[in-house]
């Protein structure tokens, strides 16, 4: 076995992503449809320690214990970024998104509890295959699945959990480009780079664009350390609370709040810095969950999980493109959310917000969606998503628990 130090797993890790860089750039088809970089890369890596593995009998073990930092740090970025005046402007547009989330969350239950049926499995499967997973993520499954395995006695339901969640990220990371390119050239949708690009107008280079500074980055830096701190006390406080938050969700509460009350007290963040710093964090943190993807657990429950995802995933891809698209004004902005869409209704807040960047790298600046995506992604879609799941597993012919 080949056992690397977390240094030597973060080495491996931004290898991955200058790879992934490289080929998104240079293989048409993947810049065409802006996958991710860390979803390009990690799979590779992923594939490559798997034929390793089976073929050398020579497995990788990385150390990611620095994973869950990189997420908190992500998301306090994109608190200490969120601009409270821009998130009022785009209130209506927040609104018609929860209203088009809402419907999903229960047809995305539906789809699964009939491919359980039609598969001739226990219908909680098919939640473990719906929201639980796909919405929830690997926390969400991992709870779930110790209550069915503990109450309903099914077995692997862990392992069919977990691998649903990590499949339920690679595809909303490679789903949600190709529909928001799909519905930008069918409906003529421009960013601002598009269109400096068909006017031949060289990018507008202000002084509040120039660079940044070491300086900018270190206060940034500190801001966004702070959330984790501030966010991890908080989240102490209130762990035996009746309901519970996830720990991230306090983190960005905390950038909110220092970007805007700091604001009143003159700090003034340089926004490019903390948005570098979040973007290397939410790079590091996908490629290190791409690259410990288990390919060999993933072959061993293939089959119908395969077939349930793989149609859960034609699913929402037709939603986001038929529903949420046109809920949310059918613009240049509705198109990026919607490939946030499918990054969080597969997968997880942090593959929404990569299928967003990778698009703005490519069309343009898309303010509004990086204010909607996260308020909804970081708590509001999985208080509904409880709400939805404790009213099916109630009934008599899901679980009656």
């Amino acid at each position: 076995m080949i056992s690397l130090t977390p240094v030597q797993s973060l080495l491996a890790c931004c290898l991955v992503l200058v790879i992934g860089r490289v080929l998104t750039s240079r293989i048409g088809v993947l810049a065409r449809y802006s996958i991710p970089d860390p979803i390009v890369g990690g799979l590779l890596f992923a594939i490559a320690a798997y034929l390793l593995s089976n073929w050398g009998g020579v497995s990788v073990s990385l150390d990611t214990s620095i994973r869950p930092t990189l997420l908190l740090l992500f998301f306090g970025c994109i608190g200490l970024t969120a601009n409270l005046k821009l998130l009022a402007k785009g209130g209506p547009r927040l609104i018609a998104f929860l209203l088009a989330l809402i419907p999903f969350l229960v047809l995305q239950n539906a789809v699964g509890l009939g491919m359980a049926w039609l598969l001739d499995m226990h219908p909680l499967m098919g939640l473990l295959g719906g929201t639980i997973t796909l919405v929830g993520g690997h926390g969400t499954g991992a709870a779930y699945a110790t209550r069915f395995a503990d109450f309903n006695n099914i077995q692997d339901v862990m392992a069919l959990a977990m691998t649903s969640a990590t499949l339920g990220l690679v595809l909303g990371g490679v789903v949600g480009g190709p529909v928001a390119e799909w519905l930008m050239r069918r409906h003529k949708l421009a960013g601002s780079l598009d269109q400096a690009t068909a006017s031949h107008d060289a990018p507008d280079l202000s002084e509040d664009q120039a660079p940044s500074t070491s300086g900018s980055f270190i206060v940034s830096l500190t801001a966004a350390f702070i959330c984790l701190a501030l966010g991890g006390y908080l989240a102490t406080l209130v762990e035996n609370a009746p309901v519970s938050l996830p720990n991230f969700l306090w983190c960005l509460a905390t950038g909110v709040l220092i970007r805007n009350g700091g604001a009143r007290l003159g700090l003034k963040l340089d926004d490019r810095a903390t948005e570098i710093i979040g973007t290397v964090a939410l790079s590091l943190f996908l490629g290190m969950t791409m690259m410990t993807l288990d390919l060999s657990s993933v072959a061993r429950l293939a089959g119908p999980l395969a077939l349930m995802l793989a149609v859960q995933t034609l699913f929402c891809a037709l939603y986001a493109s038929l529903v949420m698209f046109r809920a949310l004004k059918r613009d240049y902005e509705a198109s990026i959310m919607s490939a946030a869409f499918c990054g969080f209704a597969l997968g997880a807040t942090a593959t929404a917000i990569a299928n967003m960047q990778a698009l703005t790298r490519r069309h343009g600046p898309a303010p509004e969606a990086f204010i909607v995506v996260p308020v909804t992604g970081a708590f509001l879609v999985d208080i509904l998503n409880v709400i939805v799941l404790t009213s099916l597993i109630s009934l008599p012919f899901v679980g009656g628990m």
